[in-house]
């Protein structure tokens, strides 16, 4: 086994997990600023600043949200008993970074919360978006999905060096009460869609969306047109143009 080698992606990966969407992180964790650009900043939001530690996790200094903090310990526990030569050689690029996602002005990373990172393998990043990803990096994702992580090979772009807290995991926080007790029905409700997210939901949704006249590129990105094809679909519906697919949107569109 070379660790750095790049080799394809996994036909199976993130079984049962899926990116956690915008619309989750803003309306069950809260917006960590009010202005984004492309460089990182921290948070200004008091409420989710003061739920973001610094820790050691066996031989990397982290700082991110408490839950993913946690989360990610139990995460590097299993990778050293079960994959030591990998876990010997593993590094990170960061974990909390509030700025939109790379080639956005619109879509805001997960790493502003504080629940992602970006890993290094003997001191290496995976190369992002050509389609291979660094073997070791095969070899420890499982056990990122089993603890419900979602890894980024997964992204219509992909990005194998991130991983991120899954949008089940958030959702699952949240109806802990881990973000407030008002929070936790809201965390039990039908997860929506909304501008910046991105996934095979967005792309299924897109195809729909096409299905009723729309012209969309089917690429997974939740963008400005996207927004104005949901926009127009819930005018001609009769429903409020507010360019979210909530449950009588979604209902509306795909029948269910």
């Amino acid at each position: 086994m070379s660790i750095t080698r790049y080799v394809s992606i996994p036909k199976e990966l993130n079984a049962g997990v899926s990116p956690a969407r915008q619309q989750t992180m803003l309306s069950l964790i809260g917006n960590p600023r009010a202005q984004y650009s492309s460089e990182c900043q921290n948070p200004t939001n008091s409420r989710i600043s003061a739920q973001i530690v610094t820790a050691k996790i066996s031989r990397l200094k982290v700082t991110g949200l408490d839950r993913a903090v946690q989360s990610l310990n139990e995460v590097m526990s299993d990778i050293e008993k079960e994959v030591p030569k990998v876990f010997a050689v593993i590094g990170h690029a960061g974990m909390l970074c509030a700025r939109f996602v790379r080639g956005s002005q619109f879509a805001i990373s997960n790493h502003s919360w504080g629940t992602a990172i970006d890993l290094t393998l003997d001191g290496q990043l995976d190369r992002r978006g050509d389609g291979l990803v660094q073997e070791g990096l095969t070899l420890i994702a499982p056990i990122f999905n089993r603890h419900s992580w979602f890894w980024g090979a997964g992204f219509r772009t992909e990005d194998a060096m991130h991983f991120e807290c899954s949008d089940e995991l958030i959702r699952r926080w949240a109806a802990e009460g881990a973000f407030g007790a008002e929070i936790v029905k809201a965390a039990r409700e039908s997860p929506i869609l909304s501008l910046g997210d991105r996934g095979t939901d967005v792309m299924d949704l897109q195809k729909a969306l096409n299905k009723h006249g729309s012209l969309l590129l089917v690429d997974g990105e939740f963008g400005r047109n996207t927004l104005a094809a949901v926009m127009a679909f819930q005018a001609a519906q009769g429903l409020t143009p507010d360019g979210v697919i909530g449950e009588k949107t979604r209902k509306s569109l795909f029948g269910k």
